[in-house]
């Protein structure tokens, strides 16, 4: 039961393979016939046949036994392509038509020829090529040929059971085509490879190298050569390298080291090789020296000694002055002398020569010399405790160190300025002044000379002042100075008196009065003064007034006045006589005297006192004072037109005068001498006068100050009429 459907399913693939064999008997094409199949490329088969009616198309296959290939072609020939090189295959051809294809053609047996060698070519001198591939499969041979690209020219041909050939005697720069191919143990050739190369170019010839030494830098060029491409120049030295690269016939490297020998060489190339030629060794220019030291030894030589360069034949050394003053020195020595002044900046250059040239410029040094020693020091002042001494700028200082000694006592002042004040000396004192000049490069230049300079002498020291007179005054003082002339000053707003001496007093006269002085003492030597001694203020007495007068204000007063003394604030007046005194003190310039007696000759003294109480007795003079006045003073009427002024007279002789004042007018009258009435005439009555009699000084002086009295002088018709007694002047008694 287990086998039943098998063999049901055999059956009924049976029937139908019949099926279809009946079917495709009817309807397929003829079955083409093969007439030959050759391969020439080693990828494919070319097979012949002849041509079926109806036949729309062809069905090639090619067999290996491990791989089938088809290929449907359109008519003979066909080719099957994408097979394996030296390999065999089973070819056969179906007929394609509407109706199906045909039964496969017996099968016929071809061989794909060898592959085709891979080439590699190169050209390792300018008329040589090398060609080399690697072993093909089934190959027994090879066959190798070269030729001008343009196909001019000669052909070479090699055949050789190697995997290599080297063809020789080529022209250089010229382009090739090598053409290889292998054949089998039959002699069948295979597939063939061909490719161009060209031959290296010659080396450049006529080369020629020009060198920069101030930038370093070879020029070098060349005469161009056949199938050149690119030319490289290369510069190379134990230590380094540098190269460039043109199409063009000459090229510069630069950047070069110095005191290097350099070997040149130019290679010329394309792109099978390259040639190279040696154009020999270029020396660069010298490095500049180093280890470059600057010395001064003794001052005013220069010393400049450096390090020994490669490449160097001699050397040369620059000193340049700050001032633009160039000296140079050439040796072939490491060492060079220059003279140098003080108070410079050198600037010093060292450099290298060879046949290239100047070396490089290496470090500029600068060397600065000691600062120069001022040399005309002197002293624009001196004084007791002061010097300021100054000198003319000397080069290179930037800055003066001024030292003054005297035993243990040191001072020292510094500025930048040709100057130096010198001060808390000691007076009438020698010093050892030095001026040390410095710069912040080289220091103090300790060379400089000294000089002696003595300060001015000590002030004096006033001790008294003593009055000899009423304008002479004794001054004296004290000092240690050596060798001194001391003068004395009193100074004042009325003058400068002087006195001089070389010990220690001295004597000034004519002082003027009411004055204050101060008086100072001043020592004098060769060197200078010293400065004034503290000053002592001297007043003299104050000056008398002028012009005393006295003059009688009342009959026991008088007023006694002058002008204002200098410096007087304060005045005593004294009045003085055989009676008594009177006396007077004030501040004003006029003083009033009472109790003066009338008719008594009086000395009159004046004395002017100083705000500090210096006191100057001044003038005198005598003085009468006036007489007394009259007593008893009455009026008697004359007839109509007269009155008659009556009087007592005081004692001592007198004249008088009597003065009668009205509305009307006023009537004087003088009586002779001795007597003691007066008579007015002419004078009106009807009117009130005020009546006056006064004593007349020597001078003719009127004197007012005696009583006056009023009167009236009626008109009652009698040819006496009568005058009556009003009373005093300003007196407020009624009438009687």
């Amino acid at each position: 039961m287990a086998g039943r459907p098998e063999k049901v399913l055999f059956l009924i693939g049976f029937t139908l393979l019949c099926l279809k064999t009946v079917i495709s008997s009817t309807t397929a094409p003829e079955i083409p016939t093969i007439d030959q199949a050759y391969s020439k490329i080693s990828n494919s088969i070319t097979v012949e046949w002849t041509t079926v009616p109806g036949a729309t198309g062809y069905l090639l296959t090619a067999e290996d036994g491990d791989t089938i290939i088809e290929t449907t072609v359109a008519s003979s020939p066909g080719t099957v392509t994408g097979l394996k090189a030296a390999t065999l295959y089973q070819i056969t051809i179906r007929s394609i038509s509407a109706s199906g294809r045909s039964q496969a053609s017996s099968p016929k047996q071809a061989k794909t020829v060898l592959a085709a060698p891979v080439l590699e070519v190169g050209s390792p001198s300018p008329d040589s090529i090398f060609v080399r591939w690697d072993a093909v499969y089934m190959a027994i041979g090879f066959s190798v040929s070269v030729m001008r690209a343009n196909g001019l020219g000669r052909i070479w041909k090699e055949n050789t059971t190697n995997t290599s050939l080297t063809f020789s005697s080529l022209e250089a720069g010229t382009l090739y085509t090598i053409k290889a191919y292998a054949w089998n143990a039959n002699g069948i050739p295979g597939d063939d490879s061909t490719c161009n190369l060209r031959t290296s170019p010659r080396a450049p010839a006529n080369i020629e190298v020009f060198f920069d030494s101030g930038s370093l830098k070879a020029s070098v060029s060349w005469t161009p050569t056949e199938g050149a491409f690119n030319y490289t120049v290369m510069a190379s030295s134990d230590s380094s390298q540098r190269s460039c690269s043109t199409a063009l016939s000459s090229c510069s490297i630069s950047a070069l080291q110095c005191g290097t020998e350099y070997l040149i060489s130019v290679s010329a190339s394309n792109d099978a090789g390259s040639s190279r030629s040696s154009a020999g060794t270029l020396k660069t220019v010298a490095c500049a020296p180093g280890r470059v030291t600057i010395q001064e030894d003794p001052p005013g030589h220069l010393s400049v000694a450096w390090s020994n360069v490669e490449l160097g034949d001699y050397y040369v050394a620059f000193v340049k002055s700050d001032d633009g003053l160039e000296v140079h020195c050439n040796t072939s020595l490491t060492q060079c002398h220059f003279l140098s002044e003080c108070g410079f900046t050198y600037f010093i250059s060292v450099f290298a020569y060879n046949k290239a040239g100047q070396s490089p410029l290496g470090d500029v040094f600068n060397y600065t010399t000691a600062p120069c020693c001022p040399s005309d020091i002197s002293a624009v002042l001196v004084s007791s405790d002061r010097m300021e001494i100054a000198w003319s700028p000397v080069r290179g200082a930037e800055l003066y160190e001024t030292k003054a000694t005297a035993g243990f006592s040191v001072v020292e002042c510094n500025d930048t300025a040709p100057a130096c004040t010198l001060s808390a000396l000691d007076c009438d004192t020698k010093y050892n002044i030095t001026v040390y000049s410095f710069s912040e490069v080289r220091g103090s230049n300790l060379s400089c000379s000294s000089q002696y300079i003595t300060t001015a002498p000590c002030s004096p020291e006033i001790k008294n002042i003593s009055k000899d007179a009423f304008s002479t005054i004794n001054v004296h003082w004290q000092s240690a100075n050596e060798g001194a002339t001391y003068t004395v000053t009193a100074q004042g707003k009325k003058g400068l008196f002087q006195c001089s001496s070389t010990g220690e007093t001295c004597m000034i006269g004519g002082l003027p009065c009411g004055s204050v002085f101060s008086v100072t003492a001043v020592a004098e030597t060769q060197v200078g003064k010293s400065l004034p001694s503290y000053s002592v203020p001297l007043e003299t007495v104050p000056c008398c007034p002028a012009g005393l007068t006295v003059a009688q204000v009342t009959q026991s007063i008088i007023n006694v006045s002058w002008t204002i003394g200098t410096v007087a604030q304060t005045y005593v007046t004294v009045l003085e006589s055989h009676i008594g005194l009177s006396k007077c003190h004030t501040h004003q310039n006029h003083c009033l005297l009472g109790c003066i007696a009338c008719g008594i000759n009086y000395t009159v003294a004046l004395k002017a006192i100083s705000p500090t109480g210096l006191t100057a007795d001044c003038a005198y003079q005598s003085y009468s004072s006036s007489a007394c006045c009259p007593l008893g003073v009455k009026l008697y009427r004359l007839g109509p037109n007269g009155i008659r002024i009556h009087w007592q007279a005081s004692r001592g002789s007198a004249n008088y005068s009597t003065d009668l004042y009205g509305s009307k007018g006023i009537f004087t009258c003088v009586p002779r001498a001795g007597l003691s009435f007066c008579d007015v005439t002419d004078i009106p009555c009807g009117d009130v006068y005020t009546v006056m009699v006064s004593p007349v000084a020597e001078t003719g002086l009127k004197l007012t100050f005696c009583p006056k009295k009023i009167y009236s002088v009626t008109c009652s018709g009698s040819t006496l009429g009568m005058v009556i007694y009003r009373g005093k002047k300003n007196d407020t008694v009624s009438p009687r």
